[in-house]
């Protein structure tokens, strides 16, 4: 019998998921799935954590909801003390909604406001980089540069947003172009693209410090987000970096930026906020951004009825307690270095791996038909499609997309264990995906 859910793949229904343990995930189909990628690098602290759960018990027998028009709680309030400690990179205030494509949307109109309120009621236009993603309602979608996401939608997205190169040396970088020449390049282009729409119109430039599944873990190189912050700065736009699917650990420091040397205007987050056990997404914004607010108008033009919740607070608060208490962000820079070195030692010579990159515990594998052109497989292939198919069967998750050159052509896997990983696991996820990924090649049509 066909579900009455509507399933992300509307001809076949999926198993179902029936209980998480850790790493591990049991399903309908009787098979015991190691959670290699976090779902979509959500599940920063595996399944069922006692501590997680047990906050979410407490919360549940004191408070559910309560509507942030009249109130705040507890929960909230503790978990914006506990993200803002020391108040890093001068990120001072912490809005909470209940997705990363909340939060983009809450960034996009607090970084608008933020100019009318200091007279600059001109600045409508915001740059972002081609192959990203920043979320998947009208104006995140807008912001993003995922080819794919966007096609169907195009006639409807704004125009208030263009889109520049990403950082992407492995297919854009020229032959004889050093590092520093390259990114000069896009910052030239970055320059340019402000020249074209007027800097005196432009609001922000918004970038995922280490891109996500669009573009498959692409870390900038060194000097990249600075001189990107410098054209920024020297035309008064702000910086909102999207740390929706790399922040809040999941690159080895709590804040992916702190590893760029650069600090955000505005930083976006979600996923490794709350770990999936509740909704939740924010902001974090600058105190200059809010001060210009609470000196003018005094008010945020912006909210949702979900805004704060209490028990997704609750949860996301548990989370980043264990994630300090227990000095996560140790594993995972420990596990991470484990993690790239068993996917060289397995897939780095391999003849239809392009590329292996990533940080932290942040990793993927571009495919190509021949190292030597980096000529991508045919697109009709799906062979990211076949390569999960193949880890599901020898028992792990991970996580696929297509289009990753330009939305159509282009395969990429990634991997995003838990913070929690220890070395076994990490072994068994290497092995079991390099044996995918032999798998789904060899059963290519000849």
């Amino acid at each position: 019998m066909r579900s009455h859910l509507v399933q992300r793949n509307l001809r076949q229904d999926p198993p179902l998921a029936l209980r998480g343990e850790g790493i591990f995930l049991h399903d309908s189909n009787g098979k015991t799935i190691i959670d290699g990628s976090g779902g979509a690098a959500v599940a920063c602290l595996g399944h069922g954590h006692p501590r997680v759960l047990e906050a979410m018990r407490a919360q549940m027998d004191k408070l559910t909801y309560a509507h942030t028009a009249l109130y705040s709680c507890e929960s909230a309030e503790a978990l914006a003390d506990l993200v803002l400690e020391g108040e890093p990179g001068g990120l001072t205030q912490l809005y909470l909604c209940s997705s990363g494509s909340e939060a983009m949307e809450a960034a996009l109109k607090l970084s608008r406001q933020y100019f009318v309120e200091i007279g600059q009621p001109a600045r409508t236009r915001y740059i972002a980089r081609r192959q990203s993603y920043h979320g998947n309602t009208l104006g995140a979608l807008a912001a993003g540069g995922n080819a794919m996401r966007r096609a169907i939608y195009q006639p409807i997205l704004s125009e208030a947003f263009s889109h520049v190169a990403p950082c992407y040396a492995y297919r854009d970088r020229g032959p004889a172009e050093t590092d520093a020449d390259y990114v000069a390049r896009l910052a030239a282009e970055l320059e340019a693209e402000f020249q074209r729409l007027g800097p005196q119109n432009v609001i922000a430039f918004i970038a995922e410090p280490v891109v996500g599944a669009t573009l498959g873990c692409v870390t900038a190189l060194p000097g990249y987000f600075p001189a990107m912050r410098a054209v920024c700065d020297r035309h008064g736009a702000l910086l909102i970096l999207d740390e929706v699917m790399c922040g809040m650990g999941r690159t080895g420091s709590m804040h992916a930026w702190e590893q760029e040397g650069v600090t955000p205007d505005i930083q976006v987050i979600a996923k490794g906020l709350g770990g999936g056990y509740q909704p939740i997404g924010g902001i974090l914004a600058n105190h200059r951004v809010m001060d210009a607010l609470r000196d003018g108008s005094g008010a945020l033009m912006h909210g949702h009825t979900y805004q704060a919740h209490p028990m997704a607070a609750a949860a996301a608060l548990a989370v980043q307690r264990v994630i300090r208490e227990e000095r996560l962000l140790e594993n995972v820079q420990a596990m991470g270095a484990l993690l790239e070195s068993r996917l060289v030692d397995r897939l780095g010579n391999h003849r239809h791996v392009g590329e292996i990159r990533g940080r932290g515990l942040f990793w993927a594998a571009e495919f190509v038909a021949d190292r030597a052109t980096k000529a991508p497989f045919d697109p009709g292939l799906k062979l990211h499609d076949r390569i999960k198919q193949a880890a599901y069967e020898r028992g792990l998750a991970c996580y696929p997309m297509g289009g990753t050159i330009d939305g159509r052509q282009g395969d990429h896997v990634l991997l995003a264990p838990p913070y929690i990983a220890t070395a076994a696991d990490i072994e068994a996820i290497v092995d079991r995906f390099g044996d995918a990924v032999d798998a789904a090649l060899g059963g290519l049509p000849k």
